[in-house]
C-alpha cells in the first residue's frame, strides 16, 4: 500500500482496537479506495463484490473477482487478495465467509447504509454468534479532516471543474440543444484532467475522461433543480443552469460546483432572485470558520431567504471529498463543530415552481482563518 493508505489503515486499526472491533468488513466502493487505492468500477449492481476486510493489525485483506485480480494487485499493492469467479464455488461468498470464520471475530464492523444486504448477510452466516458493529462514524470520522496531500488533489479537481464550466459558457447561445452544452462540459474538463494527468507523469489508474449525465436545464426547466439535458434549444432570455455535482470529479475526489447564465437578456424577478442566492451563499461561507457550528452557517443563509421574503427547502452546504456526501451538513439540527480542513460544497438556490430558479454553488476548504475557494470562478450575474 501507499503511505496514505498504510497511515490510514493504522488509524482505523487503533479506533478498532478503542472498541474492541475484530475486523471490519467494508464493500463500499469509496471505502475501499479510501484504505487501500483500488477502484474497480464494478460491484453489487453487477453482482461482483468487492470487499476489503480490515483487521485489528497487519494488512487488510483484499476479496476481488478474478478478472480484476491484476488490477486490484497494482493499485493497492496489498500481498492478501482472494479471488472469486463467477459460477464457482459460491462466488465472492466463499472467501468472505472464509475470511471471517478465521478471524474468529466476536465484533464485525461494517458500515450499515452501504453494506449490500447480501454482503450483511454473508457476514451473518459466516460468524452467526458475532455482534455486528456500525463503524460508519469512526471512518466518517478519519475521512472530515483532508490532509494537505488530498487538498492539492481537491484543488487541481476545481480545476477542472472550472475548466469544465468555461466550455459549457463557451457552448452557450441562442438555438444551441442543451446537450451540446454538455457535451462540452465534458470535453472541456477532460482535457483540463488530461493537461494536469501529463504534468505530473502518466498513470494508467487515473483516468481523464470526465463522466456521469450533466445537470443542466434551460428556459422555466430550471425550476426542476436536477433535470438532466436534454435536445431542447436554448431561446433568447433563457436562464441556463449548470450543476456539475456528479460530473466535477478527479482523481477520487468529488466537488459541488454550480453556475447560471443568462442567454440575451434577463427578467427582472430572475436577476433579484440570483443576487439573493448569491447573497445567501456568502452569508453562509463568512461563517465558515473552525469552532462555528454547521447548523450556524446555515442558519445564516436561511435569514437572506428570509428577508428576501422566500424560504428555504434544502440544507446550505454537505461535506465532499471521496464520496458525494460526506460528514458533516450544513443544514438545521447538526451541530458538528468545523475544523480546519473540512470541505464542502456550499450552495444557494430559489425555485419559483413553472417559472424559473436561480442557483449558486461552490467548493471550498475551512482555513485557520476562513475559507479558501477550490473553485474560485465569478458569480455575477452574466448574461451571455
Amino acid at each position: 500500500m501507499n503511505s496514505a493508505c498504510q497511515d490510514r489503515v493504522a488509524r482505523m486499526q487503533q479506533r478498532m482496537r478503542d472498541r474492541d472491533i475484530d475486523i471490519a468488513v467494508l464493500s463500499d466502493a469509496d471505502s475501499v479506495y479510501y484504505f487501500c487505492g483500488f477502484a474497480n468500477y464494478l460491484a453489487m449492481e453487477f453482482g461482483r463484490a468487492t470487499v476489503l476486510v480490515v483487521t485489528r493489525d497487519g494488512e487488510p485483506i483484499l476479496i476481488t473477482p478474478s478478472q480484476e485480480a491484476e488490477m486490484g494487485r497494482e493499485m493497492s499493492g496489498l500481498s492478501d487478495l482472494r479471488v472469486w469467479q463467477d459460477g464457482i464455488d459460491d462466488e465472492w461468498r466463499r472467501p468472505l465467509a472464509s475470511v471471517v470464520e478465521s478471524m474468529k471475530a466476536r465484533r464485525i464492523g461494517l458500515e450499515v447504509d452501504k453494506t449490500h444486504p447480501a454482503i450483511a448477510r454473508g457476514i451473518a452466516g459466516a460468524a452467526p454468534g458475532a455482534e455486528l458493529v456500525d463503524v460508519s462514524d469512526l471512518i466518517g470520522g478519519l475521512r472530515v479532516v483532508k490532509s494537505p496531500d488530498e487538498l492539492a488533489a481537491m484543488r487541481q479537481a476545481g480545476q477542472v471543474a472550472v475548466a469544465m464550466v468555461e466550455a459549457g459558457r463557451g457552448a452557450i447561445g441562442e438555438g444551441v440543444p442543451e446537450y451540446e452544452v454538455a457535451l462540452a462540459v465534458i470535453a472541456g474538463g477532460t482535457r483540463k484532467a488530461a493537461e494536469l494527468l501529463d504534468q505530473e507523469g502518466a498513470d494508467a489508474f487515473v483516468s481523464p475522461t470526465i463522466y456521469n449525465l450533466q445537470v443542466l436545464q434551460s428556459g422555466w426547466h430550471t425550476c426542476m433543480v436536477h433535470r438532466r439535458s436534454s435536445t431542447r434549444r436554448i431561446q433568447r432570455g433563457d436562464p441556463v443552469y449548470l450543476c456539475f455535482c456528479g460530473i466535477a470529479n478527479f482523481k477520487q475526489f468529488k466537488l459541488g460546483f454550480d453556475r447560471e447564465y443568462w442567454v440575451g437578456s434577463v427578467a427582472d424577478e430572475q436577476a433579484r432572485a440570483y443576487e439573493v442566492v448569491v447573497k445567501a451563499q456568502q452569508a453562509a461561507l463568512a461563517e465558515l470558520r473552525p469552532g462555528a457550528l454547521a447548523k450556524d452557517v446555515h442558519a445564516a443563509s436561511e435569514e437572506v431567504y428570509r428577508t428576501a421574503g422566500f424560504g428555504t427547502s434544502y440544507r446550505t452546504g454537505r461535506a465532499i471529498g471521496y464520496s458525494f456526501l460526506e460528514q458533516p451538513e450544513l443544514k438545521r439540527g447538526d451541530e458538528t463543530r468545523l475544523e480546519a480542513g473540512m470541505t464542502f460544497a456550499v450552495d444557494g438556490g430559489i425555485g419559483v415552481a413553472g417559472k424559473f430558479g436561480a442557483r449558486i454553488g461552490d467548493s471550498v476548504a475551512v482555513t485557520e482563518s476562513g475559507f479558501e475557494y477550490l473553485t474560485d470562478y465569478p458569480r455575477d450575474l452574466t448574461v451571455l
